[in-house]
């Protein structure tokens, strides 16, 4: 057990940057971090303020709008899927071109979007 306890220390000592990498190669394995995250409950005791200010959002493209080769480009370059993939996820609208993206960050996706004839929402 106490490489499982190891394991944990490194986890908890990981930057911001490296635990966005593992995400990324967790993701890339097949494994999303938000099932673990929901599985694992909240952690603060759930007695969290209600009008907390969201920081991480969801940048949602809810519609695809006329110059759709525009927006498949766009998503292409924000999310680095390749042209089938960012084509089936601009097609099957709404969905998520990214989660968990900081507020500043989600609102500069959002403006590339819709500069491109897209409808974006932020959750």
């Amino acid at each position: 057990m106490a490489d499982v306890a190891k394991l944990c220390e490194e986890l908890l000592s990981l930057t911001i940057l490296e635990a966005k990498e593992l995400n990324d190669l967790l993701e890339e394995k097949g494994i999303k971090a938000a099932a673990a995250v929901a599985v694992a409950g909240p952690a603060g005791g759930g007695d969290a303020p209600a009008a907390e200010e969201k920081d991480e959002f969801d940048v949602v493209l809810t519609a695809v709008g006329d110059k759709k080769i525009n927006v498949i480009k766009e998503v292409r370059a924000i999310t680095g899927l390749g042209l089938k993939e960012a084509k089936e996820l601009v097609e099957g609208a709404p969905k998520p071109v990214k989660e968990g993206a900081p507020k500043a960050e989600a609102e500069e996706l959002k403006a590339k979007l819709e500069a491109v004839g897209a409808s974006v929402e932020l959750k």
